[in-house]
C-alpha cells in the first residue's frame, strides 16, 4: 500500500489556483465574434482580448473561464474516485478490479499531476507509471 494523498493534494491546489483564475476573470463562456476578426468576447458582447495575429484569439476563446471551471469540476469528480481506491495504488497491483481500477486512476492523477511538473512542490516520484 501506499500513501498518495500528498499527490492529491498537490493536484487539488492547483485545480484551487486554475478555479480561482477563471473566477477572476468572471467565470463565463468566450467566444470569437466571425465579423471582427482578432477579438474575444465574453458573454455580454464585450471585448475580453483583441489581437492583431489571427489564430491566438481562437485558442484563448478555447480557454475561456466557463470551460476551466468545467474542466476543474471534472478533474475533481476523477481526484474524488481515486481517492477511494489510492491505497491500492501500487507499482504490482492484485489482479482484481479494485487494483486494476487504483492503478487506472492513479495514471490519471499522475497525469494531472504532471502538468504541473514545473511547479515547486512537484514531486518526480509522482511520474506517471507506464507497466506492461
Amino acid at each position: 500500500m501506499t500513501d498518495n494523498s500528498e499527490m492529491v493534494a498537490f493536484v487539488r491546489a492547483r485545480l484551487a489556483e486554475e478555479e480561482q483564475v477563471a473566477r477572476a476573470a468572471g467565470g463565463q463562456s468566450w467566444r470569437c465574434p466571425a465579423e471582427t476578426p482578432g477579438e474575444v468576447h465574453d458573454r455580454t458582447g464585450a471585448i475580453a482580448f483583441s489581437l492583431r495575429t489571427h489564430g491566438y484569439d481562437d485558442h484563448i476563446a478555447l480557454q475561456d473561464p466557463a470551460r476551466t471551471l468545467r474542466r476543474v469540476e471534472t478533474s475533481r469528480v476523477l481526484l474524488d474516485e481515486y481517492e477511494e481506491v489510492a491505497a491500492l495504488d501500487t507499482d504490482r497491483p492484485h489482479h482484481d478490479f479494485a487494483s486494476g481500477r487504483a492503478v487506472g486512476l492513479g495514471f490519471v492523477v499522475r497525469q494531472m499531476a504532471a502538468e504541473d511538473a514545473g511547479h515547486p512542490d512537484y514531486q518526480a516520484k509522482w511520474l506517471p507509471r507506464f507497466t506492461q
